[in-house]
């Protein structure tokens, strides 16, 4: 059997910035565990699968360990696949997840642009536990499907150093999310999920989802410019819409091939 494969870094105008993430295309699906053994072979942050159906694509992304409900990057860079290779007279792509219907559709400037579910987040307690991952005292914590932890500033962020063990005990959250108002943007935000087998991600769509409707509110304004300041660095331009959030970027093609199974 073989299994076309792409490599793409979304969140970026060029290779080797933003998120990589792998999306496979299949003619049906194969069993979970062969998924799985697929992803954890690419040992990239998500790789993605996509059959085609006859109202767009279902779409499933896997973690190197686990299969997971919701992903930003590796949706962006299933969408790139099917503009530039699969279907480019396409210009709006939906998607069945699990997180229900998805679309992306392609803005005239060349950025792909996500309709993602908004993940409000409500606040809670500061706990010991967080504050030793960082060792940095945050100014408040907020929850919601990912942890949300909030900083004073930028430098802040750019300069944690997690305790990868502290955060793995952090259990009833996917992942934490760091963030702090921008310098030369809204907001910046750091994702680190050990857990999934995530030890830190360079780019975070689904953060968003939870980052969006928090700073939206906070700084009063619904379109919101985006750094995530993970070692490659990646932009997004975001709305927040009430119930869902829109987010949008460039992506590249890194390579694209065959698996043999």
């Amino acid at each position: 059997m073989k299994i076309p494969m792409y490599q793409i870094d979304a969140f970026a105008s060029e290779v080797f910035r933003g998120n990589p993430a792998a999306v496979c295309v299949l003619e049906e699906w194969l069993d979970d565990n062969i998924l799985q053994n697929i992803a954890s072979e690419n040992n990239l942050a998500e790789t993605a699968f996509i059959i085609r159906k006859e109202a767009g694509y279902d779409l499933r992304w896997f973690t190197p360990k686990v299969e997971i409900d919701l992903c930003g990057h590796a949706t962006l860079a299933s969408a790139y696949v099917i503009f530039k290779f699969l279907q480019p007279e396409l210009s709006f792509i939906s998607f069945s997840t699990m997180s229900g219907e998805l679309t992306v559709s392609m803005e005239t400037s060349g950025r792909l642009s996500m309709d993602f579910p908004s993940r409000i987040p409500t606040q809670i307690d500061i706990t010991e536990m967080v504050e030793q991952a960082f060792e940095l005292q945050p100014m408040e914590i907020w929850g919601s499907e990912d942890l949300m932890v909030l900083f004073e500033s930028e430098k802040d962020i750019r300069s944690l150093q997690p305790n990868m063990e502290k955060l793995s005990e952090i259990k009833k959250y996917f992942a934490v999310i760091a963030t702090a108002p921008g310098e030369s943007v809204d907001f910046v935000s750091r994702f680190f999920a050990p857990n999934a087998g995530i030890p830190e991600d360079p780019v975070t769509g689904r953060a968003h989802c939870t980052l969006v409707p928090f700073w939206s509110k906070r700084l009063n304004k619904s379109q919101l410019h985006a750094l995530q300041l993970s070692e490659r660095t990646g932009e997004l331009f975001c709305k927040d819409k009430g119930e869902r959030v829109s987010m949008s970027g460039y992506a590249a093609l890194f390579f694209k091939g065959e698996i043999y199974l």
